[in-house]
């Protein structure tokens, strides 16, 4: 394992997930209450015992760097680091053109680890996965490149790279985000798509983002250009993520696999949704395996307050998750999110809703399908997700699915 080293693409936009990432990058979005989305593939590497990381930032990164020193220091005593390292235009005057050019323009840092692969995964997607067994597969296949993928609805594949692999799992075709996706064969109802997590050998990958530097036609991206590039020349092999394994703490089970692209303001709710199902599709309790998010830590434990005898003041939260003080003074929150020094009022109702932190909703508040950014107060009596083309006029976000968006720091008294 001290023979890979890990670089995270951690610098896009994130325009889809707009306005939650007007003010930061996407994979330092807050996700879950304790965590940022880049957590959750730092703490898969790490928990995989893959400890030599460089996190390739860009656009907006402050608070992504910012969280990354305070909370991500490993023992460098022993070699083990995650660093964040930002767009520095080496080669050019450019900023990153595409995901391979990313790679291309930090071609130092693989020079000065010489490691003898490395691995180029996606920072903005929520998921576990034991990368050691990816990478036991990649050398036992003696493979070039190696692509963890998974099924998907058809109807879902157009949005990602869709593959074609024969009976021993090499890739024979490759397509980015099709009109019309190739089925898995006999499964037409599903496709077989790209996850973005990618193993190289050192010497395929720089040779693969060299030549695609000096192609001028190229889009300079890894789905777009370099694995259709790569794939009819070299051995490429595709990892079935389904078969990947984090053992429960009974020692006798797994957990279900799970993968989520939170892309989008739909996809990111519903993501959020998936955690505090009755029986969640993604379990954040498996003492084997932790998401280390990082809570603060001077703050109290959550309350909840008021219990009145006619029971219609009731500080009560079901089927949701209430981070570090929070405080449930008399309100009421069902199948939530509620981030750290979140406060929710008398009276207020919380139904289906992600709430980010320092946030507070005044008495009588009635909101559901809603997004809160940190550092809101909603006032009093104030109704969101009910009326969707009020909510349009106060200059808040409504998605076609009814998800209603309230930026960071909105103010709701300035007549928003």
């Amino acid at each position: 394992m001290s023979n890979a080293l890990v670089m995270i693409l951690a610098g896009g936009q994130g325009k889809r997930l707009s306005p939650l990432t007007m003010d930061r990058a996407k994979p330092a979005v807050p996700f879950g209450g304790s965590y940022r989305i880049i957590d959750f593939v730092l703490s898969n590497f790490v928990n995989s015992g893959f400890m030599q990381i460089k996190v390739l930032t860009q656009f907006k990164a402050d608070s992504l760097i910012q969280h990354i020193a305070r909370n991500w220091t490993l023992s460098p005593t022993i070699n083990q680091y995650v660093d964040s390292v930002p767009a520095q235009m080496r080669t050019g005057s450019n900023w990153y053109l595409g995901s391979a050019d990313a790679i291309y323009q930090n071609l130092n840092l693989i020079r000065d680890v010489s490691p003898q692969q490395v691995f180029v995964f996606s920072g903005d997607h929520i998921y576990k996965m034991d990368v050691s067994q990816m990478y036991s597969y990649h050398v036992l296949k003696k493979s070039d490149m190696t692509i963890a993928a998974m099924p998907v609805p058809i109807e879902e594949a157009s949005a990602f790279g869709v593959i074609e692999i024969d009976s021993d799992y090499r890739m024979i075709g490759f397509e980015e985000k099709p009109k019309n996706p190739k089925p898995i064969p006999g499964k037409p109802d599903l496709a077989l798509v790209s996850m973005g997590n990618y193993l190289f050998s050192t010497e395929t990958l720089v040779n693969a983002v060299v030549s695609d530097a000096m192609d001028s036609s190229s889009e300079h991206d890894f789905g777009k250009n370099v694995i259709p590039a790569i794939y009819p020349h070299k051995k490429v092999y595709v990892y079935d993520f389904l078969r990947n394994q984090i053992p429960l703490p009974n020692g006798n089970e797994y957990e279900t696999p799970y993968w989520r692209d939170v892309g989008t303001i739909k996809s990111y709710f519903d993501a959020h949704m998936d955690l505090v199902s009755e029986t969640p599709k993604f379990n954040l309790y498996n003492r084997n395996w932790p998401i280390f998010g990082f809570p603060k830590i001077y703050m109290p434990p959550a309350k909840f307050v008021y219990a009145d005898s006619d029971m219609k003041r009731m500080g009560i939260a079901t089927n949701s998750l209430i981070s570090e003080g929070c405080l449930i003074s008399g309100g009421q929150v069902s199948y939530s999110v509620c981030s750290p020094g979140v406060r929710v009022y008398s009276y207020a109702e919380i139904d289906r809703c992600v709430i980010m932190n320092d946030v507070e909703i005044g008495r009588y508040c009635r909101l559901q399908n809603v997004i809160v950014d940190k550092n809101v107060v909603i006032p009093p009596d104030t109704q969101i997700g009910f009326d969707l083309e009020k909510d349009r006029s106060r200059g808040l976000l409504v998605t076609d699915e009814g998800i209603v968006v309230v930026p960071k720091g909105f103010n709701f008294q300035a007549g928003n």
